[in-house]
């Protein structure tokens, strides 16, 4: 193991058991009750939670000003005790502390950072422009506050280890197109991917990427209209495989029609494997938490699954 993946990006150090992790905030306000019941958790699984009081501010539609935010983050970033970052929740508001944050920083002690949804525009700038990798995982407020019924433990944990994750499926999971390609695996929520693009933060998705694409009550229509954005952009031209989540609420009312088949109509004639249905992200099953950056399989036949390698150096 290296402290480098395949394509070059700088591997965080290994979290395990015992370590220190920084609890921030960098998208919407929360329910502290559910903060509380999430740092348990953290606590149940045998880390030591820390958080500065800044993570409780509140404003109208996010956990305080994006100064502040991004500030808890630095602050994280810096503290030699500190091993990893998790984020609360999701929402809304990531992208608005992007413009107060130092690549060097991140680039120079490369820490974990833990999230999904909102978090996308995070994981894309730290995959994409920092060079580092990160982890599409579980957060506190609907995940970790509720315990094993809503994420996936051993993924959480060996998504931070030196260990690769192996073989990971679900039942959930189907092929769409069969084959089998390798890369390093990049992407998060549709909505945010899209997003970003003609930003000094775009989403740019290194060459021979796996693509990693869910999203959460988002109609048909606008999936398909998302989809060619990132397809004129220039973004999946050079994905290998793409692998999409179990897309929640994302069908028409009626049923008349789904995401699913939007999704398929659109990769009719994509070059390389396309999954459906894997538990990452907005799932209606436990949550599996999935290392960016790092190498990964995609095996699209009788037995679909990924493959990953590990995402931590030692």
């Amino acid at each position: 193991m290296t402290g480098r993946t395949r394509s070059g990006l700088l591997k965080f150090r290994a979290v395990p058991p015992g370590s220190t992790i920084a609890v921030v905030a960098p998208a919407s306000r929360f329910v502290r009750e559910h903060f509380d019941d999430g740092v348990a958790e953290l606590r149940r699984l045998g880390f030591s939670p820390v958080f500065e009081d800044s993570v409780f501010a509140r404003e109208e539609i996010v956990a305080g000003s994006a100064e502040l935010r991004a500030r808890a983050i630095v602050d994280a970033m810096q503290r030699d005790d500190v091993d990893a970052l998790i984020a609360v929740r999701g929402g809304y508001g990531s992208v608005e502390v992007l413009p107060h944050l130092d690549a060097l920083t991140f680039r120079g002690a490369p820490k974990a950072f833990i999230g999904y949804s909102d978090l996308t525009s995070l994981h894309a700038w730290l995959n994409g422009h920092v060079g580092v990798t990160s982890v599409h995982g579980a957060m506190l407020e609907g995940r970790l506050a509720m315990g094993e019924s809503e994420y996936d433990r051993l993924s959480f944990l060996r998504s931070l280890s030196r260990e690769p994750l192996g073989e990971l499926t679900s039942e959930t999971v189907e092929v769409l197109r069969p084959g089998e390609a390798r890369g390093p695996l990049v992407g998060g929520t549709l909505t945010q991917l899209v997003g970003s693009l003609g930003t000094p933060f775009a989403f740019a998705p290194p060459r021979d990427a796996v693509l990693f694409i869910e999203d959460v009550a988002e109609r048909p229509y606008r999936l398909r209209r998302m989809l060619m954005q990132l397809r004129l952009s220039g973004r999946l031209a050079h994905v290998s495989a793409v692998v999409w989540g179990q897309m929640a609420r994302c069908d028409e009312p009626d049923g008349h029609l789904t995401a699913r088949s939007v999704i398929a109509d659109f990769f009719a004639d994509f070059p390389g494997p396309v999954l459906y249905g894997f538990p990452s992200g907005h799932t209606t099953t436990p949550l599996v938490s999935l290392p960016f950056g790092v190498e990964t399989r995609v095996v699209a036949d009788g037995r679909p699954r990924i493959v990953i390698e590990e995402a931590a150096a030692g």
